[in-house]
């Protein structure tokens, strides 16, 4: 609570301040308080009032504990940004930069214009003074929360008095704003609001569609493929783009802007009452279209699309198919390297959740390899064994589903990591307890050792706890990371080439230390920790870098790049029987290679099964690394692609063993844990050329990257379409998604200038 002193100073300056008792409630009635200030003597009495005081309703006026100041008294109004309702810190704070930088580029001289104080909560106050203010109300609330994130507080509230000031303004002089600034301020803050799409479609789809269910509409099949960024250039223009939409103004008004276009679907809602579409109404694509082209007339409007292609054909249904069938032959990912009833969970979920089968066919090799750990070693021939430690990057835009397609494979690995979490510090709390025991009490007490920490599974934690960690769990410990563009970032963190080294180390299974200054001292043997995250196209191109090509770490990066689609929301439903078996089935195997294969020798070091190939898989590794062999010396191989074809001659024996391990697990009563068949071989083979080839994709993603940021660099000053002209007439092949991402444009927009060129 702020001062005595400093509160008679604000009474001086003209505010009315009341007081605050329990649940932020005036303990006194604050209702004269709204026209007249409180005397000095008055609110002294108020303010150190410390309870006693009986209610004739029964209890008593609870206790001071706050000050408020009344909005509403000459002209005060407050925007009260109430940023805990996002529940991420770091979202919370990016919300507020970006508010406050929006206002400050339509509002000249905001700083010396407002009043910005911090709260408790972690919020903002933006209090001034107008000839114009109204009463409390809620101005924004974000998409999916019920709670405004931004509210006014003017006549007939009030707010809490708090003392960090962000401002070069304080309580003690609180400026005057135009009617038009506050007009600006609150149109900026309106743009927060979040609107759902209620758009009332006035034509029959029945005469435009079958009855089939996956049949579209033309507006359907319209708004899906273009916004309404790209009908209004002689409308609109863009002024500023937000987090989750662009603003836009209408040409030649006075006002800062005139409404926004969400990115997500490509809708519009407008302010402005001044143009032909309507105002303060969500518009889709296709309404817009309709009110541009058709003066509001839905049904001619749909026609005009159907004659243009939009929409399903009316064709009548001979058959519909329940449940599609997914011709596995011609998925990329190799599920067939697995035993069937993974492959149906793969499927399955495919089928009904629409997740990625490739993420999570590459999401169960590092879990495996998670499992495995040390407890066995392929060995390739007398003097060369392998580890099964794995480096994997899923590659995908965002909103592609990648993090819950990882988690559909590795979330039964994730709950037993939970588990062994909560036994250590269950254990570790009945080591504290029995320590703190005299010499005594231990004699008649269990003794309780130390126990160790038996997690397997990081993500955002520095190389020393790392380390630290694998010297207790001397197995296995796995990093995942939604994101792996911080753990590329980490690579040199502390000085040049340090983290690189060891990562190299732990990937080649080499021993690692830990010494230094902030840490203690650790040592592994035998490290093994495999890699998996998630990782936009741009942000690896970023990384992958000749210079980690020269050292083998981008070689080293097994990567799952295939080409996906946001899928339109699917009525499936998997089956809560295949659900529950897959978990049991991970935890079980989980068990069975900890109870039955973790064997420690007197050193408590880990003694691993050495698995070597049956002669026939012998055979067919000798011809896959000597086909291998004859790509490194071709004269017609890619170069660049040359150096992690030695990778693969370590991981297709890793590969195996993996593969050797679950198809053991899985009783299949043809494998056995102890050596490795042809026919996991052969499989191993089909998934590093899978790898290879996905290695080989996003090198070409990379050059066209590269050759369309010349083109776009090159054509600095032109308009968008004359660059996309001179990039289409060069080389018509490029990948048009990532040139419409780069150029800010949809691909429709993009077929429309091909048209035009073609013409």
């Amino acid at each position: 609570m702020i001062s005595l002193d400093r509160c008679n100073r604000l009474l001086d300056c003209n505010l009315s301040l009341i007081t605050i008792g329990e649940f932020k409630v005036p303990n006194f009635s604050w209702k004269p308080q709204q026209t007249k200030q409180l005397d000095k003597s008055k609110f002294e009495t108020y303010y150190n009032y410390k309870g006693g005081i009986a209610l004739k309703s029964g209890g008593e006026i609870p206790p001071t504990k706050n000050i408020g100041i009344v909005t509403g008294f000459n002209n005060i109004e407050c925007i009260d940004v109430d940023t805990k309702v996002i529940a991420n810190v770091k979202d919370r704070q990016k919300f507020w930069d970006e508010y406050l930088n929006f206002l400050k580029d339509n509002i000249e001289e905001f700083d010396e214009k407002f009043v910005i104080y911090k709260t408790i909560s972690g919020g903002f106050h933006i209090i001034y003074r107008c000839s114009i203010i109204q009463g409390n109300s809620k101005i924004a609330a974000l998409e999916g929360m019920k709670e405004a994130i931004l509210e006014s507080r003017g006549t007939g509230g009030y707010i809490f008095a708090y003392e960090l000031c962000l401002s070069k303004n304080d309580y003690t002089n609180i400026q005057e704003i135009s009617v038009q600034d506050r007009e600006i301020l609150w149109a900026v803050s309106k743009t927060y609001n979040f609107i759902p799409l209620k758009e009332e479609i006035k034509v029959d789809k029945k005469e435009y569609i079958g009855d089939n269910d996956n049949d579209i509409t033309p507006w359907e099949d319209y708004n899906s493929k273009h916004s309404c960024t790209d009908l209004m250039d002689s409308d609109f223009s863009i002024v500023k783009s937000l987090n989750d939409k662009y603003v836009i103004k209408r040409h030649n008004s006075e006002s800062p802007h005139s409404g926004y276009v969400y990115k997500s679907n490509g809708c519009m809602y407008l302010f402005s009452t001044g143009t032909q579409y309507p105002a303060e109404k969500l518009i889709s694509p296709y309404a817009y279209f309709t009110y541009k082209f058709h003066n509001g007339d839905f049904k001619e409007s749909a026609s005009d699309l159907y004659q243009k292609g939009y929409g399903s054909r009316k064709v009548k249904v001979i058959e519909r198919i329940e449940k599609p069938v997914i011709d596995k032959e011609k998925l990329v990912f190799p599920i067939e390297i697995y035993p069937l009833n993974i492959q149906q969970y793969i499927l399955e979920s495919h089928r009904t959740l629409g997740l990625s089968i490739d993420y999570m066919g590459s999401s169960l090799l590092w879990l495996i390899s998670v499992i495995i750990g040390n407890t066995m070693r392929v060995e390739v021939k007398k003097g060369w064994v392998e580890s099964c430690a794995l480096w994997i990057s899923v590659v995908g835009k965002p909103g592609i589903g990648k993090t819950p397609s990882i988690s559909q494979m590795i979330y039964p690995l994730e709950k037993l990591n939970n588990r062994e979490i909560r036994n250590y510090i269950k254990q570790q709390q009945k080591f504290i307890e029995y320590e703190t025991k005299n010499k005594e009490q231990k004699s008649y007490s269990e003794e309780i050792k130390q126990p160790k920490k038996t997690q397997f599974i990081v993500n955002d934690i520095t190389l020393e706890a790392l380390v630290e960690i694998h010297e207790e769990n001397k197995n296995s410990i796995g990093v995942f990371k939604d994101e792996l563009a911080g753990w590329f970032k980490d690579m040199n963190k502390y000085r040049a080439g340090s983290d690189l080294e060891f990562w190299l180390s732990c990937w080649s299974g080499k021993s690692v230390s830990m010494n230094r200054k902030t840490a203690k001292s650790s040592f592994v043997d035998k490290p093994h920790i495999p890699v998996l995250g998630g990782i936009q196209p741009g942000i690896f191109d970023q990384f992958n870098t000749e210079d980690n090509k020269e050292n083998g770490f981008s070689d080293r990066m097994l990567i799952s790049y295939p080409d996906l689609f946001v899928d339109n929301y699917n009525t499936n439903i998997m089956d809560e029987e295949i659900i529950e078996w897959y978990n049991a089935y991970i935890v079980k195997f989980f068990d069975n290679i900890k109870r039955d294969k973790l064997k420690f020798n007197n050193d408590e070091d880990i003694e691993p099964m050495i698995v070597p190939f049956s002669s026939t898989a012998n055979t067919e590794w000798i011809r896959i690394f000597n086909n291998i062999t004859e790509l490194q010396n071709s004269d017609y191989e890619n170069e660049y692609m040359k150096s992690m074809l030695p990778k693969q001659k370590s991981y297709i024996p890793r590969f195996a063993l993996l593969i050797n391990s679950l198809w053991a697990y899985d009783d299949s009563g043809s494998c056995c844990y102890e050596l490795i068949g042809k026919d996991n071989i052969l499989r191993a083979e089909k998934l590093s050329n899978y790898f290879i080839n996905m290695s080989k994709k996003v090198k070409i993603d990379s050059k066209d990257n590269n050759e369309i940021k010349k083109v776009i660099k090159a054509g600095e000053g032109k308009s968008k379409q004359d660059i996309f002209t001179a990039m289409y007439r060069d080389n018509s092949e490029l990948n048009r998604s990532q040139v419409a991402e780069m150029l800010d444009v949809s691909r429709r927009t993009l077929l429309n200038w091909i048209k035009k060129l073609e013409e």
